[in-house]
């Protein structure tokens, strides 16, 4: 319990009597100062008993006023007079008496027989004695949260044992933000209504900083918990003490250290998701899709896949995204993480959050039997990621145009020059290079081409089989076929960058990545 001036009064050996503010005897005593300046307030640091014989200080009610407002003014928590024979004063004036009720400033009367050092000498040893105490009790409640912690029952003993100590409401949240274990229900609906905001803050930066704020009229902080990774977050509620926030130090190490052996305590069922993860791609299990999902705790109509790779620390990689995202389907293949998530999550924000800077790449939505399409789809926009330096998405739209903008313009435009040439110069009408274009666009249909390009499809055909002839390329080259539609495909992406011409109707294109 802090030093105050009622118990400086209660020290029977000194003899103390208080003259006015009786009811402010519960501020603290910091220090016990003796001065006899007529302005002593700015050799005040706060909190000090000043101790004069007045030997200075003329008795008239403005001088007194203009005293007491300075001492005041300076932060002492009450000013003592000396009185005895060969002292300036026997009884306390009343004119300082008056100046001291008029500022609520408490005034004691120290007797002849009491030196101020007498005072000085007990307000000191009083205070070393209250530093002793906390430091006792300090040491008492770190064996208290140890001897929780050692007992290997989780969380709430240790917390339990902080709150029953220190009277601070606390709480445990995982790296999301939910609640793991808490004090109480009441402290943890508090903190998680009050510090939600903070949470997500700090959760953002990691393991890089904590936080704290005011919430109408209650002090929450945030302070991350884990040993090289996020684990979880602690939230404190209360103003704390020195002696306190340095036990604090302590609880966040020993909560960490429990985070860390259950993080541990959890890899077998991070091993069964991974497991599940595999039934789900598996051929084989593909009808039973949706009763794996159903295992996992996750419900949807639609999946997507994820593939991350890290440049280290793929297993806790692994487990942090297994941790985000519901149903926890994670696995580690080849190095590459392979993830399965519900259609609609926020799938970047979950990467931006536990996988910053990996390549990434977010398959398409499909139906949970077609998983495994959407996870090799993922796989293979993992270089192109790498490249774009961002996560890539597998989207229905225009396919080509990434891959094609990530190579070097002139040379992509020199290759389809080199393709094309002998068609540009044997129809500078540019009806063979479009027809070949349209033709390669729809998979080779006679139909479609002819419906886009209207014309018959005979046309069509007479067109392609003399590109052909003056390519000297042929229809069932799956290579040759490949070389037209890139050097097609270029054209059409030069003719993007500038921009259309006027008049020039847009076409659809197949599928396209997109960053």
């Amino acid at each position: 319990m802090a030093f105050c001036i009622a118990d400086l009064v209660a020290m029977p050996e000194l003899h103390l009597s208080v003259v006015v503010g009786s009811h402010h005897l519960d501020r603290l005593v910091e220090a016990a100062h003796t001065s006899e300046l007529v302005r002593p307030g700015e050799w005040l640091q706060g909190g000090e008993l000043l101790m004069t014989i007045g030997l200075l200080l003329p008795m008239d009610p403005a001088s007194c006023r203009a005293y007491v407002r300075d001492v005041a003014g300076g932060g002492a928590c009450g000013l003592a007079l000396g009185l005895g024979h060969g002292l300036p004063y026997q009884h306390a004036p009343a004119p300082l008496i008056a100046a001291a009720e008029e500022a609520g400033l408490p005034l004691l009367t120290v007797p002849d027989e009491i030196p101020f050092i007498a005072v000085t000498k007990a307000v000191f040893a009083a205070r070393a004695a209250e530093q002793h105490r906390r430091l006792e009790r300090a040491f008492e409640t770190q064996r208290r949260l140890t001897a929780a912690a050692a007992s290997g029952r989780g969380l709430a003993p240790i917390l339990k044992a902080w709150t029953e100590a220190t009277g601070i409401g606390v709480a445990v949240t995982d790296p999301l933000g939910r609640l793991i274990a808490a004090s109480g229900q009441d402290t943890a609906d508090l903190l998680l209504d009050s510090g939600a905001d903070l949470i997500q803050r700090v959760a953002a930066r990691g393991m890089h900083g904590s936080g704290s704020s005011i919430v109408g009229t209650a002090h929450v902080e945030v302070q991350p918990l884990g040993a090289r990774r996020l684990r979880g977050l602690l939230m404190l509620t209360g103003s704390m003490e020195p002696t306190t926030r340095l036990l604090a130090s302590g609880l966040v190490s020993l909560l960490s250290l429990e985070l860390e052996r259950r993080h541990l305590a959890e890899e077998p069922e991070r091993g069964h998701r991974s497991a599940l993860l595999g039934r789900l791609l598996d051929a084989a299990s593909a009808g039973r899709a949706r009763d794996v999902l159903a295992e996992a705790g996750l419900v949807t109509d639609a999946v997507r896949g994820l593939a991350v790779r890290p440049a280290s620390e793929a297993a806790e990689v692994a487990a942090d995204l297994a941790l985000a995202v519901p149903g926890g389907l994670a696995r580690i293949t080849d190095g590459v993480i392979e993830v399965v998530v519900g259609g609609d999550l926020d799938v970047r924000e979950v990467l931006s959050r536990f996988a910053p800077g990996c390549p990434a790449g977010i398959g398409p939505p499909v139906a949970p039997e077609s998983a495994a399409s959407s996870i090799r789809q993922a796989g293979n926009l993992l270089e192109m990621s790498r490249l774009t330096g961002q996560p890539v998405e597998a989207r229905e739209s225009r396919s080509s145009r990434l891959l094609l903008e990530l190579g070097d313009r002139r040379a992509l435009q020199g290759y389809a020059d080199a393709m094309l040439g002998a068609l540009d110069h044997a129809d500078p009408s540019g009806n063979l290079v479009a027809t070949l274009t349209a033709w390669l666009d729809t998979g080779g249909s006679w139909d479609e081409t002819s419906r886009l390009l209207r014309v018959h499809r005979h046309t069509v055909r007479n067109r392609i089989d003399k590109a052909m002839r003056i390519t000297g390329r042929h229809l069932d080259d799956a290579g040759d076929r490949f070389d037209l539609w890139l050097a097609t495909r270029s054209r059409q992406a030069a003719r993007d960058a500038a921009g259309p011409e006027p008049g020039t109707p847009r076409r659809g294109e197949g599928p396209e990545t997109h960053p």
